[in-house]
């Protein structure tokens, strides 16, 4: 049997569809939370105010106070925020029926936050799996998964520049560090809102091996030795997520592909980095040939004892199959 493909392109026209909604979401300016909502007018206390009344995550209401019932500009403003958040939400729906990654709500509802609290433009870049997913929709094409394996709830990788934890924007991030009752170690990070389930968190800095504890403000960060070659020359991009479409900062593609393959992560995982790989080949030849030259031992000796796994990983795709021949070896080293 043909092993099947990684990817499938999308069509010009989708590809298009994305790059307006994206362009739409670089001007928004400030993104609601949640779902759109309604506009509720109260009265008892002898004044009437207007509140808008949405729901953050699935299953939890929320409501936010707009302003008095005279206050027409706050009325005014928040029924436009509204009407953009209900496009929008229209607009990514159609794209997830084209085949474009969307991520779930819960990470839709995180990202917004960071998006209201300014971290990408204080300069933490969006790694891991959701950091690939944005770049597949970038580049136009549609993850294909195996037969059987739904898409798994993604955790957040977030790489920090440096002197990052000394900085008043870290102070703000709502993190905390996860307790024992969530099945994670009391070392591991959670981002966390009120209402919401605690999502798992990575904010990656610079160390001499990957994964080891860095004291924050009140939570832990995660070691990376790679950390000066993953945050040189982020791309500006975008996240499908829930309803909405957030801007984000990205690493490089082909050097996110390299990091997500040294770094320890599950099956899953290495599959969508090839799976970006697969891409980033197609659409430039040198780009994953340059970005191996140019990485450190600390992501190079990691990755080339898979070389027989990434291998079969592959094997719909042999021009991958050759440049990771080409960069690994024809065989992995014996110890």
């Amino acid at each position: 049997m043909k092993p099947a493909a990684l990817f499938c392109p999308n069509q010009p026209a989708f590809r298009q569809q994305y790059a307006a909604v994206k362009e739409q979401s670089l001007t928004a300016g400030a993104l609601l939370p949640g779902t759109p909502g309604t506009l509720q007018l109260r009265r008892g206390t002898g004044y009437a105010y207007w509140y808008r009344v949405y729901y953050p995550v699935p299953g939890k209401q929320a409501e936010t106070l707009v302003g008095r019932e005279s206050d027409s500009a706050a009325e005014k403003a928040m029924r436009a925020q509204m009407e953009f958040a209900e496009s929008m939400t229209r607009q990514v729906g159609m794209l997830r029926k084209l085949g474009f990654q969307v991520a779930d709500k819960t990470s839709a509802r995180v990202m917004v936050e960071l998006h209201k609290l300014g971290a990408f433009e204080g300069g933490l870049l969006l790694a891991g799996k959701l950091g690939c997913i944005a770049w597949l929709n970038e580049l136009g094409a549609r993850l294909r998964l195996p037969a059987g394996k739904p898409a798994s709830s993604p955790r957040l990788e977030l790489v920090a520049p440096a002197s990052f934890l000394s900085q008043p924007l870290a102070a703000t991030l709502p993190l905390v560090t996860a307790s024992e009752s969530t099945g994670a170690p009391t070392t591991q990070t959670a981002f966390t809102l009120p209402g919401q389930v605690l999502m798992l968190t990575d904010i990656l800095v610079a160390g001499s091996c990957f994964g080891s504890a860095v004291q924050g403000p009140g939570w832990s960060a995660i070691s990376i030795p790679d950390h000066d070659y993953l945050i040189a020359g982020p791309a500006p991009g975008a996240l499908l997520a829930g309803g909405q479409c957030i801007p984000v900062r990205l690493p490089q593609a082909a050097r996110l592909v390299w990091h997500q393959l040294a770094a320890p992560h599950a099956a899953s995982e290495r599959r969508l980095a090839l799976t970006l790989a697969a891409v980033v080949l197609a659409q430039d030849p040198w780009a994953l040939l340059t970005a191996w030259e140019t990485a450190p031992a600390t992501i190079t000796e990691p990755i080339r004892p898979l070389h027989d796994d990434l291998l079969a990983d592959t094997a719909a795709h042999p021009d991958l199959q050759d440049l990771i021949t080409d960069c690994l070896g024809s065989t992995a080293p014996t110890a």
